[in-house]
Parts: C-alpha cells; sequence; structure tokens
C-alpha cells in the first residue's frame, strides 16, 4: 500500500496548497482592514479552506455534543492537541461564532500559510517571557470585544502516550480573571488521520470532536487556579479514556 499512500499524500498537499492559493488573494485584502474585521473575514476564509480540504481528502467531520454551547455566549475553548490535523479541525469544529485561536510564533515562518496564519491567530513564544506576557494581554482585549478564544492548554504536541501531557497556567489564568467560561473540547480521531511524528501517516476517515460540560468559573480566584487546571485535566482524562483513545498506551 505504501505508493498508493505516497500518491493519496502527494495529492493531499497539492489540494491543500491549491485551496489555500485560492483564499490568498482574499486574505491579503482582508490584512488591511484591521484586527477585528479583517480577523473575522480571515477566520471566514479559514473555515472554507478547512471544509473545502478536508472534504477533497476524504475526511469526516463530527461534532458530538455531549453538552452544546450557548451560541451567544464567550467561552474559552480548549481541546488535546496530538496531531497537526488539530488546525483545520479547529474551523470545522466552532461554527457560527466569532474567534481567535492562540499559536505558536514559529508557523510564521512557512511560505503563504504563515502569511495567513500571523493575521488569523495570535501568536506565541512560550520560550520568552515577554511575547506570552503580550500574548495574554491580547487573548484579554479579545474578549474584551465579545470575541471567544481557543487555546491548546498543552501548548504542544502530546507524545506521552498518556490521555494528555501537562496543561500550562495560560487558559485557566485568563478564565479566572475576565470570569470567562471554560468549554473543553475533545479531538478524538486525529492521531488516527495523521501521525504527529509525519505529515506521510495521512489517510481518509472520520474526524470526530467532542464538547464536554462547560466550567463555569465565576466562583474560582486565582488562589484556585491549580485546582481549576486539574478539574478540567481530570474531566477531559476521563472523557479520552472512555473513549479509547488510540494513543493512550500506558
Amino acid at each position: 500500500m505504501a505508493p498508493f499512500r505516497l500518491l493519496y499524500c502527494l495529492y493531499a498537499f497539492i489540494s491543500f496548497v491549491v485551496i489555500m492559493l485560492f483564499i490568498f488573494p482574499a486574505v491579503i485584502i482582508a490584512s488591511f482592514w484591521g484586527k477585528v474585521k479583517g480577523g473575522h473575514f480571515i477566520y471566514r476564509a479559514s473555515r472554507f479552506w478547512a471544509d473545502a480540504w478536508m472534504f477533497s481528502v476524504g475526511i469526516q467531520h463530527k461534532n458530538i455534543f455531549l453538552s452544546p454551547p450557548e451560541m451567544n455566549k464567550q467561552y474559552i475553548f480548549i481541546a488535546n492537541h496530538i496531531s497537526y490535523l488539530d488546525i483545520p479541525m479547529i474551523f470545522k469544529t466552532i461554527r457560527k461564532r466569532k474567534i481567535r485561536v492562540l499559536g505558536k510564533i514559529e508557523m510564521k515562518n512557512v511560505p503563504v500559510f504563515g502569511f495567513i496564519y500571523k493575521n488569523a491567530v495570535i501568536m506565541v513564544d512560550r520560550s520568552n517571557h515577554t511575547t506570552r506576557a503580550k500574548s495574554v494581554r491580547q487573548l484579554k482585549s479579545v474578549l474584551q470585544k465579545g470575541i471567544s478564544i481557543f487555546i491548546f492548554p498543552e501548548g504542544t504536541f502530546n507524545e506521552t502516550h498518556h490521555p494528555l501531557k501537562d496543561f500550562y497556567d495560560g487558559a485557566f489564568r485568563i478564565a479566572i480573571e475576565t470570569k470567562t467560561a471554560i468549554k473543553p473540547i475533545l479531538f478524538l480521531d486525529t492521531y488516527d488521520r495523521m501521525h504527529y511524528k509525519s505529515l506521510l501517516t495521512l489517510n481518509p476517515g472520520k474526524c470526530n470532536a467532542v464538547f464536554l460540560e462547560e466550567i463555569d468559573v465565576r466562583e474560582y480566584s486565582l488562589s484556585d487556579l491549580q485546582g481549576l487546571k486539574q478539574k478540567v485535566y481530570q474531566q477531559m482524562e476521563t472523557a479520552l479514556t472512555k473513549y479509547n483513545a488510540t494513543w493512550i498506551t500506558t
């Protein structure tokens, strides 16, 4: 099957680039409209890209609502991070809602994609305290404008073979300080569709996202930060184990 896998991955790459180039002129224009108006348009364009590309490569997405989010409510959405496919899954999963994503600064250097990326996300360099603090201020500013945010609290790919790797504090600190509810999401199948070790592992199939019960943080203070983080961690860990996430081997 190796030749067929290689041909499929080549086709997927070409499809990825063609669709990205199709939306690229619109993104350039929108980048002059400002961070809010332009950002909203770029997110809609990114949703089109995710829809078109995942359809073209035979990946079927489905949202499973154990607890559906309220349409007109602001959230800090968080999800596990296990694959490069987690990025298009954000746009497939969270629909009809104004949102911004916290993303790694390294991705801005990818040709073409990097331009779209830096105009669509709030970038963070976790190795630099100054830029981390700036990213937190930007996220709070976004929330003040009535826009939800999305954060991978693990920061990087979970390569531990446990349900989750350790969470950073950022998402939970922002939630407490802005009194914004946390809405956990599980990306159950992206690991099976594309392993984090190689882009050439891409294969067609299902990609489900599970919305868990939201966490109301209005009664929390910063002294409760670690307790809140552990509560969300345990909620997601239990659910991933229940759904038999295939990367769990220890």
